[in-house]
């Protein structure tokens, strides 16, 4: 009977109900927005540097975190490969790289380049390299030619078709120089690679640095980012007794994780001053429901209705409210979201430039992770609640005369 009588109320005055939902809604959305713009800016980032850097974890010589250096690469062949397919379940594939950082000369121009040995077809399932070519073309296995940043391309005024020279250190501290062919230009998602990376085949690269058949790290794909974690587990107990180390990505880039977590923190700040304006909204509608219906509570009280009974219906009266507008907001804000999921916010001017210096792309795209909408609609839903028994409490200390002159 009280939900009955409740839900009849609040369509009694459909303009106040209408309002009252339309600020809990538009609540919701802004705070879904937010969040989510926030949570898609940092899957980006670590999206960005998994993919293009690092990936999701990898396999490395013991020594080679503390010392990155070609003398700590190690031997690979097929039996690793096929030890991890045996044992590593929910495992993609493996990607194998060495990588090392040498000078890269031009005609005129000389510059520091970070160069990557690596096979082209699995690096291109973890990235979508190919899908960065601007200029030219991809090099072939053990075919001598290389693929330049355009940014690197630039500094060392190279195009395609030229020939660029790379010198540096091999391993054991021998001499690594070579020329090759630039087969083609990509623009790198991360600036600060863009501007320095040199891509080659492996064996080019081992033949380069003497280093044949070592690698300095092996790539392993989980199916999905959510089996990262298991997948280390079963490699660390398979390396336990081997030089070998498997690293996260957490592992491996702990200051991406220390600016993640201070960007949060400023974000929490953030949406606790949220959470006030709409606290304060939601109260202001409330109250001003309340304020008109004073007279209609003194004559229900004075015909006798208990006042813990009408503190009861309209107490669930708010309630229906709050669970159509958290309702309604996740209606709308899901077909927001999707559309900047879809179609990110695309950054300009000085911002551009910023956001490039962290090496993330200059977009901001929408996040549409299940939890967002659920901690979001808890908070509002208990805010709104909460706000909602100010006209329970005003019904306790109404005085029937009083309210009668209203």
């Amino acid at each position: 009977m009280y939900l009955k009588l409740a839900w009849r109320n609040i369509w009694r005055n459909k303009r106040r109900t209408i309002i009252t939902v339309s600020s809990i809604m538009f609540a919701v959305v802004f705070a879904l927005f937010l969040e989510s713009i926030e949570r898609g800016a940092h899957d980006l980032m670590i999206d960005n540097m998994t993919r293009f850097h690092t990936g999701y974890m990898q396999v490395q010589d013991y020594r080679y975190k503390s010392e990155p250096s070609l003398d700590n690469a190690f031997y690979y062949d097929n039996n690793i490969t096929d030890w991890i397919g045996e044992n590593g379940h929910r495992i993609d594939f493996t990607i194998p790289r060495i990588e090392t950082f040498m000078l890269a000369a031009g005609e005129e121009q000389t510059r520091g380049a970070i160069v990557m040995g690596t096979d082209l077809a699995r690096e291109n399932r973890l990235n979508d390299l190919e899908d960065r070519l601007v200029d030219g073309r991809f090099f072939e296995r053990g075919d001598g030619s290389v693929v330049l940043g355009n940014g690197l391309a630039d500094r060392l005024n190279l195009s395609v078709g030229d020939t660029l020279v790379l010198l540096g250190q091999g391993r054991f501290g021998m001499t690594a120089a070579g020329k090759f062919e630039v087969a083609g230009l990509i623009r790198h998602p991360l600036r600060d690679m863009n501007n320095q990376i040199v891509y080659l085949s492996l064996p080019d690269a081992q033949w380069l640095l003497s280093a044949e058949d070592h690698i300095t790290a092996l790539l392993v794909t989980p199916d999905h980012v959510r089996y990262t974690g298991p997948v280390v587990e079963t490699l660390r107990s398979g390396f336990d007794n081997d030089e070998l180390r498997v690293l996260t990505w957490q592992e491996m880039m702990p200051e991406l994780l220390e600016a993640l977590e201070f960007d949060r923190a400023g974000t929490r700040v953030m949406m606790i001053i949220l959470y006030v304006v709409i606290g304060f909204g939601i109260f202001g509608t409330i109250l001003t429901m309340t304020l008109e219906r004073l007279r209609e509570f003194g004559i229900l009280l004075s015909v006798g209705m208990h006042r813990l009974k009408l503190a009861l219906v309209v107490f669930i009266e708010t309630f229906f409210i709050s669970i159509l507008g958290v309702l309604s907001g996740f209606i709308l804000g899901f077909f927001i979201l999707l559309y900047f999921h879809f179609n990110p916010i695309r950054l300009s001017g000085d911002m551009e430039e910023v956001v490039r210096e962290w090496g993330i792309e200059p977009i901001m795209p929408a996040a549409l992770a299940p939890d967002i909408f659920l901690w979001q609609g808890i908070i509002i839903f208990s805010l709104a609640t909460v706000i909602c028994l100010y006209p329970g409490i005003k019904i306790f200390t109404l005085n029937i005369l009083d309210s009668a002159r209203n």
